[in-house]
């Protein structure tokens, strides 16, 4: 990425990969792909698994995660990792955000 364009906005269009959930990729390269989720409440991401590292942070509303075998909530300003091939999902228990970043991309996205 040039030095004088720090910015890299694909400009995707929202995609809606399950009823109540808004996914919108704010960044990519191939090494690393940063992803907006709008969660209504009671959507649910379901339990899935994906050989990228993945980080979340809950910009705003309160999710209950799975991951693996453990199951936590969430709120505005938490944030876990997932690593790469372990089993996670959510339920949306008051609307919000969540960004994720996933290395490497999720071309599956795009």
């Amino acid at each position: 990425m040039p030095a004088s364009n720090p910015i890299n906005s694909p400009g995707l269009p929202p995609a809606h990969p399950d009823q109540g959930v808004t996914r919108q990729v704010l960044a990519e390269l191939p090494e690393m792909m940063m992803v907006s989720f709008r969660f209504d409440t009671g959507a649910e991401g379901a339990l899935h698994s994906h050989p990228h590292v993945q980080s979340t942070h809950c910009r705003s509303g309160r999710f209950r995660f799975t991951l693996g075998s453990d199951t936590f909530d969430v709120k505005a300003g938490d944030s876990f990792l997932i690593p790469s091939g372990i089993e996670h999902g959510c339920i949306c228990l008051e609307a919000g955000e969540l960004i994720d970043c996933f290395t490497p991309r999720r071309d599956d996205f795009l």
